[in-house]
């Protein structure tokens, strides 16, 4: 039996659309559990989930450059990235995550799992972008 080592385009095409999805559900989930938990636990709750949902949202974003300025660097194509910036940029996610429990913190103890749910946010778009990507192969086979 002869496996084909072509690459599919149609395939190419839908799994370079997944960080744009991801990104896209991340969203969906960060408006939808914001007012969710406005609902069920009052606004404190609510405005702390919104701001891990923000501070994840930044991480991700953040983290996606990080990435693509680390395989330009070890590829050498591309624009290539500072080092200090990459480095810098990497520590600055920590720093502003801990930054945002403090102030939830101080502010509410509440707040605070609040925060600590939103911070979760990248792993539910990512577990929605599996479903789908399930979802689609399983109707593609029909």
């Amino acid at each position: 039996m002869v496996v084909s080592s072509a690459p599919n385009p149609a395939a190419e095409a839908f799994y370079s659309g997944a960080l744009v999805r991801i990104s896209r559900f991340m969203a969906v989930i960060a408006v939808a559990g914001a007012a969710a938990a406005a609902a069920l636990y009052g606004w404190k709750i609510a405005l702390g989930f919104a701001c891990g949902c923000g501070i994840a949202y930044l991480n991700f974003h953040w983290l996606k450059r990080v990435i693509a300025a680390l395989a330009d660097r070890v590829t050498q194509t591309g624009q290539q990235q500072s080092g200090k910036g990459v480095v810098f940029r990497f520590l600055l996610r920590y720093f502003l995550m801990a930054l945002g429990a403090y102030a939830i913190l101080t502010f509410s103890r509440a707040s605070l799992y609040g925060l600590l749910a939103g911070l979760f946010l990248p792993i539910a778009g990512i577990a929605c972008e599996g479903a789908y990507e399930a979802y689609t192969a399983v109707i593609g086979e029909r």
